[in-house]
């Protein structure tokens, strides 16, 4: 592993990701929305928001998940990434997150709700620090990690993908 990932995986206190990579929770907000005032597909209470650092590596990387909120991902540091999603209708979409603007990398972007997404480092031996943000706050019943078998039989035309971004 790259040793400034290391550094930053020592130095933040990160830890495995069920999805891949290494995170931490940096900030849960004290109010809540009362499961009541949500959507039914939420079970139970959410805070406002949740935040976390995220580290992900070429060697480790974010495997497709989805989630019931809008998730912002913000970049800090490291080597670009492409962040693949794939709607609930199938229609699937990437874009580039870094800081190298010039070449239409962004240094944020909002993946919707309900959205399968994934994300890769672009550079080999590399990694790339970030930062996601959620609201509602992040619950993990909220968070799906779908099988190889399951996305690829939701979602056929986007094999190669999907073979390369899902574990099981």
């Amino acid at each position: 592993m790259n040793p400034i990932a290391k550094q930053i995986i020592s130095q933040f206190d990160l830890q495995p990701h069920p999805e891949g990579g290494f995170f931490k929770e940096t900030y849960r907000s004290n109010g809540l929305i009362k499961s009541t005032c949500l959507e039914s597909i939420f079970k139970g209470d959410r805070n406002y928001a949740t935040s976390i650092y995220f580290l992900i590596t070429s060697d480790a990387f974010s495997a497709f998940h989805k989630i019931n909120q809008d998730e912002t991902w913000h970049f800090y540091k490291g080597s670009s990434l492409t962040l693949h999603m794939i709607s609930p209708k199938g229609i699937y979409s990437s874009v580039a997150i870094g800081n190298n603007f010039e070449n239409g990398e962004v240094p944020q972007f909002t993946v919707l709700a309900q959205h399968y997404f994934a994300a890769e480092v672009k550079a080999k031996d590399q990694f790339a620090f970030l930062g996601c943000t959620v609201a509602p706050g992040f619950d993990f019943n909220d968070f799906h990690l779908p099988t190889h078998k399951e996305l690829s039989e939701r979602f056929p035309t986007h094999q190669e993908v999907i073979s390369r971004l899902t574990r099981t």
